[in-house]
């Protein structure tokens, strides 16, 4: 299960640590904000003085005038290019921060232990990658251009109106703490809005991701309906989620408008009554409105930027919840490099299960030496893709040790145990780019000339050799153009061009036509000369040669040896057989 933050301000803190590393932007960023404010509340008391200059008929002070009027186009010129400045520095905060936690994201997902990916759709993971940050990103660009320069806009406005007249002052900073009030009432009851909403997105990428890839499944057992069924149900309660968040976070807003509006009014009052008395001129209660609406405004933009935050810190919660899951055991510090493997693999008491509640493999015990073919044939569940899964060391085993040459598999690398093993699956995987580079994954510095020797031994360098460049054709992960079988002739061909010591094969050629699978065989033949494998087949006809024939059953071993006498004991296997033969005859 994933691991949970509980307090917000436990989200907040990590945000800011991330943040940390670029504290000279942020430096910057409020630097640029306290000039561009100053600059802007220096041009409204401009303003006033401009107001003061045409007082009355024929009073006018042109020199006054035009002086003040080329002083203000000077400071907006600046406070365009102050602004801009602080806009540079606050990308730069925003993007890199971004930046480093989809790296570290990424960076987990690759150690993360198998159960985890099995536990969590593969959309799900990506909405946190990639929808979450993003949303993040907006969150944290609108905090850093409206939040900074609105505070500094708040307490430079108070240091001005102080300054021009304490008593109206008084008036606005009395008003304030209401529309601080209204903000932080709503915002502490979106958080969880949004968090909500956040959740239901991520559910919906992830059924998203799983019908889109799988359609042909879906459309060949007439599962349309119930899938759109599906999809609006959970459509539904994502309308839901958000229009209760974006109600409540939207009367924010109109809210902190009218207490803004209580301020103005309150300061005009004032002012006039100030104005009347002779204590101010026109054009500093001029000033004063003005600086009274620059005053207010923040609070409307910040109130807005306090709600985006809302989702922000939401979103946040979910990204940061997969940095801290825990990652697979890593290597010992001692551990050991696998080198000149013969191939001897043993299973000494091995004991696994996916779940606590629900026991698969117990006492498992098995030697493979070097060079022998081992087949493991069973019904669908009994544990057969799982000793592969262990083998590899992709789940560790709860009991017990599994040893290659001797060694314990926990103490050598993963990186030098999985090295020594090639592996062909029913299920291929190609990566983007071109069939050479698909072909010599496993051996980088492969020359062209083994590459199509290793092609042409799995029968693979003819259906390459029509294509439109040949070994230089770009195909994509899910080798589109490519029907099944060359797909899997390709991952065949890549473990052709490494031959590590060590094979397994789990139904390698069930995508193959009988002609080639024929063909295919005969490179195997070659291939597991010398090299222990371990071949899972489900088809009985195609490991009658194996050295040792394993039959699990329900997690267990329960016969074991080569096929004739597997057949004259009459037992489990002999059941499988016939009943397979029979199938084929029929």
């Amino acid at each position: 299960m994933s691991k949970r933050i509980d307090d917000k301000k436990e989200t907040i803190k990590r945000v800011l640590k991330y943040i940390k590393p670029y504290w000279l932007y942020v430096a910057g960023s409020l630097l640029f904000a306290a000039i561009s404010v100053t600059l802007t509340l220096y041009i409204l008391s401009l303003i006033g003085d401009a107001i003061d200059c045409m007082v009355g008929v024929g009073k006018v002070d042109f020199a006054g005038l035009i002086h003040i009027l080329k002083l203000m186009v000077t400071v907006i010129a600046a406070i365009g290019i102050f602004q801009w400045l602080m806009n540079m520095c606050n990308n730069k905060i925003v993007y890199n921060v971004i930046k480093d936690m989809r790296k570290d994201a990424f960076k987990k997902i690759q150690i993360l232990p198998l159960k985890y990916i099995d536990q969590h759709s593969y959309g799900e993971i990506v909405s946190r990658v990639i929808a979450d940050v993003d949303q993040l990103a907006d969150g944290l660009l609108m905090g850093f251009t409206q939040l900074f320069s609105g505070v500094i806009t708040i307490i430079g406005t108070l240091i001005f109106m102080f300054y021009e007249s304490a008593a109206i002052a008084v008036v606005v900073v009395c008003l304030t703490p209401l529309s601080l009030f209204v903000a932080s009432f709503i915002a502490r009851r979106t958080y969880k809005m949004f968090q909500s909403q956040s959740e239901i997105r991520g559910e919906q990428t992830a059924f998203i991701d799983e019908m889109i890839g799988n359609q042909k499944v879906v459309q060949a057992f007439g599962h349309e309906k119930e899938a759109v069924n599906t999809f609006e149900e959970i459509n539904n309660r994502l309308e839901k989620s958000s229009l209760y968040a974006i109600f409540f976070s939207s009367i924010t807003n109109p809210a902190t408008r009218f207490i803004n509006g209580l301020v103005y009014t309150g300061v005009g009052i004032t002012g006039a009554i100030a104005v009347i008395n002779g204590s101010l001129t026109v054009g500093v209660l001029a000033a004063f409105l003005n600086y009274a609406n620059q005053y207010t405004k923040p609070f409307n933009e910040i109130s807005g930027v306090v709600t985006e935050l809302q989702n922000a810190l939401a979103c946040a919660k979910r990204i940061l919840e997969l940095i801290d899951e825990e990652p697979q055991n890593p290597d010992l510090q001692n551990a050991k490099e696998l080198a000149a493997v013969s191939g001897e693999v043993t299973l000494d008491n091995v004991e696994f299960s996916y779940t606590s509640d629900k026991k698969l493999i117990e006492k498992l015990n098995l030697t493979a030496k070097p060079g022998q073919k081992i087949a493991i044939v069973g019904p669908t569940g009994c544990g057969k893709t799982t000793i592969i899964n262990l083998l590899m060391r992709f789940y560790e085993t709860d009991g017990g040790k599994i040893r290659v040459d001797g060694n314990d598999i926990k103490e050598v690398t993963r990186k030098s145990l999985r090295t020594n093993y090639g592996m062909v699956l029913q299920d291929t995987w190609l990566k983007s780019g071109t069939v050479r580079d698909n072909i010599r994954m496993g051996k980088p510095d492969a020359a062209d000339e083994e590459i199509v020797a290793a092609a042409k031994a799995a029968r693979a360098h003819n259906f390459i050799k029509r294509m439109q460049r040949g070994y230089d054709t770009e195909i994509t992960e899910n080798g589109e153009g490519l029907s099944q079988g060359e797909k899997q002739l390709l991952c065949i061909a890549r473990v052709m061009l490494s031959l590590p010591p060590m094979l397994i094969l789990d139904e390698a050629t069930s995508s193959i036509d009988t002609r080639t699978e024929i063909k295919i065989q005969e490179a195997f033949m070659m291939m597991m000369k010398g090299r222990t494998s371990f071949i899972i087949a489900h088809r009985l006809s195609t490991i009658q040669d194996a050295d040792i024939i394993l039959v699990m059953r329900d997690g267990h071993i329960i016969e074991q040896g080569k096929h004739e006498a597997l057949l004259e004991k009459h037992g489990f296997y002999y059941e499988l057989y016939n009943s397979q033969f029979v199938r084929e005859i029929i």
